[in-house]
């Protein structure tokens, strides 16, 4: 088994019987107009904008784009409108707009009034590549700059959870998400910190309280990705050449690596955050349309499974 593909996601969008409230956090931008007009015609959603509404209108004007579906928040604090659309229950998603990162996790972040939880809140993207018909989840690729060894296990614990909610099939015995622990070698050793706490966080998978999932690290990309690089370094173990799933050790490492294949290799992928109390669509705003539908669906099967 493997995790689902966007294709299997798009048509699972299309079979929703009602579409789901979700607002775009600084609306006045074609990458996102057009992604949730297309969107609200599938039926996926019911879209909101926070922003200023002048602005909205003069960008669909120009894109021909019809905002009888849509609702415009008309403010000047689209990143605090947003949020507080969900906390009242106007939306059951966030989408990240035309908004810069800080901006937006200072209103998600903030304890008063924002979508703080007691979880490690981090980006996963979901990657899918064709030409080898492989699909995988990277964490955290935009949020946690250098995690501690507890919040690791959070984020493999949201991870994890992903995974299961994305698989395409039964979870049970063997056939359960595989996770790798990133690292630039397989090898722990002290003058790498984040190899020993792969190692630790291999040994002690159990004890997490992880769910059904199969857990291994230090894994160099190469061993978490190809099957032969396992054979030619005679590393072997379930999830060498198998990950469904990569936990990175730092976002430097993430977020290079996530952006990398962005734009290198054939892909299609798209991005939410975990750890918040309602679902967050979240991507960069120099991503494409595509890239924003993507993130929908995906995020849109992340909402089911947590309900």
């Amino acid at each position: 088994m493997s995790l689902l593909s966007f294709d299997t996601l798009f048509r699972a969008a299309d079979q929703r019987l009602a579409p789901v409230p979700v607002v775009a956090a600084g609306g006045a931008d074609r990458t996102v107009l057009e992604a949730l007009s297309q969107s609200a015609h599938r039926g996926w959603v019911k879209p909101l904008l926070t922003g200023s509404q002048a602005e909205v209108a003069v960008l669909a004007h120009e894109l021909n784009i019809d905002l009888a579906p849509f609702e415009v928040i008309d403010t000047d604090d689209p990143a605090g409108a947003a949020v507080a659309a969900v906390k009242s229950g106007r939306a059951k998603l966030l989408m990240k707009g035309q908004i810069a990162t800080p901006a937006l996790m200072k209103a998600v972040l903030s304890r008063e009034t924002g979508l703080r939880t007691d979880r490690v809140i981090g980006q996963v993207v979901l990657m899918e590549i064709p030409r080898d018909q492989r699909r995988f989840l990277l964490t955290d690729t935009g949020i946690t700059i250098q995690p501690t060894l507890a919040q690791k296990i959070d984020l493999l614990k949201s991870l994890a959870e992903v995974a299961r909610a994305l698989w395409d099939g039964p979870v049970d015995g063997d056939n359960v998400p595989h996770i790798a622990v990133m690292s630039a070698t397989e090898k722990p050793t002290e003058a790498m910190p984040d190899t020993l706490e792969a190692a630790e966080l291999q040994t002690h998978a159990l004890e997490y309280g992880l769910g059904p999932c199969a857990v291994q690290g230090p894994l160099s990309f190469d061993l978490a990705y190809a099957a032969d690089a396992g054979e030619k370094k005679r590393i072997a173990g379930s999830v060498v050449g198998a990950a469904d799933a990569m936990l990175f050790p730092n976002l430097n490492a993430a977020n290079l690596t996530v952006k990398a294949l962005m734009y290198a290799a054939d892909s299609r992928f798209g991005g939410l955050l975990v750890g918040t109390s309602a679902p967050v669509v979240f991507m960069s705003r120099a991503d494409t349309t595509s890239t924003r539908l993507h993130s929908l669906a995906f995020t849109l099967r992340w909402l089911q499974a947590r309900q």
